[in-house]
């Protein structure tokens, strides 16, 4: 039994009907590389049952305290059945992309079980009308609570469950995974509650600690601000159609880029993957907003969430992400005079991240008792409260870079990645970049409600990237011969 972090609490309770706090991710495989050249369901059951032992608390399941007097504990489902968590589906006619992105919107919708482990993974089959990928491909749709994972657990979650070739050597998963497994002491309501006693005047000591160390935070941060050794980001952000109360029902869309075109745009710039990212982010949100005559004359936000275990100096299960608001620059028409502010945006938010203690301003949610932020969470989300708040982002925007190796799924290799976050109250749209390979993923996770026309979307990210593409090659052309006496001649006559 392992009682949860004070971040994993915070999401926990977080947990809304309309808001629902799982994360997940499409994979999609060809079977051609597997023994036979085929996966049967059977074989990614195996797979899946066969590693769980690198990922024990996918065997648990949530342990409440009564009265939600205090953190809530993993504890081992005495029940668990994998069979449970792994579900067979095929796509209806015509099995193309846009039935697999109605698929996985559909899917990401529904809350997880709350009284099982927090997980579950969909293999869907019926994919032959996507052109782009190899016959037979299958997709492996994954969701799992945030509580769970954060992004480097989502991705030693992948490390778990995939190999690095296609007929691994016999190895001790089999063997580890058949060993007892330790079904842990069921506390009763009377232990819950002296433990919750005990932990409340653990809070309480460590609530008032930490306040005298976050003031002094603040006041180092504070200082730095006024001497302008830290950047003080703007974050004063118009509201748009993305900032509505968020519904039940969300709708998905990717697009796909090759590697070797974002490391371009990078280089004839000057700026990082992330930098180009953003921009491609902020050109489509941009065209999208214009399109519909929405585009504010002040520029847009994006959150940005920050792995913090480096910062922390740990190394464990607990969630440990922060966050930090950039400016996307929407207000700007040049692309890449915008991608340049974003490179300077993007800069000063790391810079003040990393020195500011705001990013760890959610672990609040995870710190009070679970009655009292429950009851806080369910009023913000129905929008009583977050449409009446100051807003300062439009979307949330993370960046995963990925294996640049080919992995095996039952021997099927991984062809395509897709992430899909999380969406909270008052911010409708989700934008997951993925790198695998030699490929770039932006996948787009929105309320259904607020992006009518998810394709047309897709269609703005490709557009925005294809623009900076233009530019970056334009950029990149070596200077003619004949340019360059131009150039002289317009200078000699100017003496």
């Amino acid at each position: 039994m392992k009682q949860l972090g004070v971040l994993d609490t915070a999401f926990i309770n977080l947990e809304q009907t309309n808001t629902p706090q799982h994360i997940g991710g499409m994979g999609i495989y060809d079977p051609s590389t597997a023994p036979g050249g085929f996966v049967r369901f059977k074989q990614v059951i195996a797979n899946f049952e066969q590693r769980l032992h690198r990922l024990p608390l996918f065997r648990t399941r949530l342990h409440q305290v009564p009265g939600n007097l205090d953190r809530p504990y993993w504890v081992v489902d005495e029940n668990f059945d994998v069979e449970f968590h792994l579900r067979h589906i095929a796509l209806p006619h015509p099995g193309d992309w846009r039935q697999l992105c109605i698929q996985i919107a559909r899917l990401h919708s529904r809350p997880l079980d709350m009284s099982r482990p927090l997980w579950e993974a969909y293999i869907i089959e019926g994919l032959d009308n996507i052109s782009d990928l190899p016959e037979g491909s299958f997709a492996v749709y994954t969701k799992m609570h945030h509580a769970l994972v954060d992004g480097a657990g989502g991705q030693s979650f992948m490390a778990a469950l995939h190999d690095l070739e296609p007929e691994p050597e016999e190895n001790s998963d089999a063997m580890l995974n058949q060993a007892p497994i330790v079904i842990d002491h069921k506390p009763n309501s009377g232990e819950l509650l002296a433990r919750a006693l005990v932990n409340q005047t653990r809070n309480t000591v460590s609530l008032a600690s930490g306040s005298v160390s976050l003031a002094r935070d603040f006041a180092k941060l504070g200082y730095g601000i006024f001497k302008k050794t830290v950047p003080l980001p703007d974050i004063n952000a118009p509201k748009t159609r993305f900032n509505t109360p968020v519904g039940k029902h969300r709708a998905f869309e990717a697009a796909t880029f090759a590697l070797e075109d974002f490391k371009a745009i990078k280089n004839a710039f000057g700026v990082k993957i992330n930098d180009v990212a953003l921009a491609v982010v902020s050109g489509a949100m941009r065209r999208y907003l214009e399109q519909l005559g929405e585009l504010p004359d002040v520029s847009l936000a994006a959150g940005i969430p920050m792995n913090m275990r480096t910062r922390r100096g740990v190394n464990e299960d607990n969630n440990q992400v922060g966050s930090v608001f950039c400016k996307l620059h929407t207000d700007i028409a040049d692309p890449v005079e915008r991608l340049r502010a974003i490179q300077q945006s993007a800069t000063d938010a790391k810079e003040f991240g990393e020195k500011s203690p705001l990013v760890d301003a959610m672990k609040l949610v995870g710190v009070f008792s679970p009655w009292f932020a429950k009851g806080g969470a369910k009023l913000y989300s129905s929008g009583k409260i977050s449409r009446h708040m100051p807003v300062n982002i439009s979307t949330v925007v993370t960046n995963v870079p990925g294996a640049n190796f080919d992995l095996y799924c039952a021997g099927a290799r991984l062809v395509r990645y897709h992430g899909l976050g999380v969406l909270t109250p008052g911010v409708g749209l989700f934008h997951a970049i993925f790198s695998f390979g030699d490929s770039v993923t932006i996948s787009i996770l929105a309320d259904r409600e607020q992006l009518e026309d998810p394709m047309q979307y897709r269609e703005h990210v490709e557009a925005s990237f294809e623009e900076l593409k233009s530019l970056a090659a334009k950029a990149s052309q070596p200077k003619t011969k004949a340019s360059g006496k131009s150039r002289k001649r317009k200078a000699s006559s100017g003496q």
